[in-house]
């Protein structure tokens, strides 16, 4: 499907779903889910926590609480404490995908899942990611957005998504 990269806050976004970077055990800590757990409220990683632990790769739907969409989608691309690998990128991603097209979301934005403080390489982390968006076939998503914070992210997560649209 087609798909578009963003620059910005993550916790700054409109959409029916935000996808938070999540480990196994959903707690919230730094990076994409402390910003979206100081813009939503704590009652987020309280949500989050009681519907984990989660498999590696899977995800679990929460409240957005004060954030400017319905649901956020908590992917699990990283073992607590551990590193994210390609296999749990793709499962992830893909995961995040489906259960927002379940949820009957328009609207979706997702960040370079493991490729944080999940110490997965970001330029192969990003190109699975536009992959798997890329080859996803939703029933309601119309809109995906791939979103990185900073300028040099920006343009890198660019110019892999050119890449793979080629």
């Amino acid at each position: 499907m087609e798909f578009d990269v963003i620059q910005g806050d993550i916790a700054a976004q409109s959409a029916d779903a935000l996808v938070n970077a999540a480990n196994t055990s959903l707690r919230m800590g730094s990076g994409v889910a402390g910003a979206l757990k100081r813009a939503a409220g704590s009652g987020i990683d309280d949500e989050a926590v009681a519907k984990g632990p989660v498999e590696l790769g899977g995800v679990a739907t929460t409240d957005a609480y004060q954030l400017d969409a319905d649901y956020v989608v908590h992917a699990a691309a990283m073992p607590a404490g551990g590193q994210a690998t390609a296999e749990s990128i793709r499962d992830a991603t893909r995961n995040a995908l489906a259960e927002a097209d379940a949820l009957d979301c328009d609207s979706v934005v997702l960040p370079a899942l493991g490729c944080g403080i999940a110490g997965f390489d970001f330029d192969e982390g990003v190109r699975i990611i536009c992959e798997e968006i890329a080859a996803f076939e939703p029933d309601s998503l119309s809109e995906v957005e791939l979103i990185a914070y900073d300028d040099d992210e920006f343009e890198r997560m660019r110019q892999v998504a050119g890449e793979v649209r080629a």
